[in-house]
């Protein structure tokens, strides 16, 4: 075991390194900060069910129960979240249902070009499809092995990992897929359409001509 001045520099030197592969304008966060509009819904598994609906290849809607979706196959991811309020968790795994998973099961027609994410209360993300569908977007059920809490969006919320933790909604119950771009909550409240961390788009303002639908 090293010695404590040896351990404080290691640990100085992780954070560091973490730290450099940060999103421009980002930092570091131990722990996990709960930050979500509105009150935290109450679970009812007897009422709860996902949804695919939109514009479905076959043209009918689709839908699981909670056990059902639950059953669904489970895998797990190791992916940072990255917070438009500027902070950064490292180094999670997320476990739950791939993103992709739905798509197979529920196809889109083929002019679909976006999807729109609904959560409880009527709270919505847009995402390209090329976002959606990317290998490592979760529906996520759990965190570190375990369940995720309420708060943090128990029983499902959408890790989307290259993106701003906003475009990945807690309490999610449904994905409508679109044939054209269409904001979503934040998206329509100045937040960026895009949401690239890595190119800190962060509001509406930064927009580059293509990057979304008029405000």
């Amino acid at each position: 075991m090293g010695q404590p001045a040896e351990r404080e520099a290691g640990e100085r030197t992780a954070e560091g390194a973490a730290r450099s592969e940060l999103p421009p304008g980002q930092r570091l966060q131990k722990g996990w900060p709960v930050t979500h509009y509105g009150p935290v819904p109450k679970f009812r598994p007897e009422r709860w069910e996902f949804r695919v609906f939109g514009a479905t290849a076959d043209g009918e809607k689709h839908c699981w129960n909670h056990e059902e979706f639950t059953a669904l196959p489970y895998t797990t991811v190791e992916a940072d979240l990255h917070c438009v309020t500027k902070f950064s968790m490292v180094g999670a795994e997320w476990g739950g249902i791939p993103a992709r998973t739905v798509v197979d099961l529920a196809p889109p027609a083929p002019d679909v070009t976006h999807v729109m994410v609904w959560a409880e209360y009527g709270f919505s993300s847009n995402l390209r499809l090329a976002d959606f569908t990317s290998e490592r977007a979760l529906f996520a059920t759990h965190k570190d092995g375990e369940l995720l809490t309420a708060e943090h969006g128990f029983p499902l919320r959408l890790i989307v990992p290259h993106l701003y933790a906003w475009k990945g909604p807690k309490w999610v119950r449904g994905v409508e897929y679109m044939t054209a771009d269409r904001r979503g909550f934040w998206e329509e409240r100045g937040y960026h359409n895009l949401g690239d961390p890595w190119q800190e788009q962060r509001y509406s303002y930064q927009e580059e001509p293509g990057d979304g639908p008029e405000l």
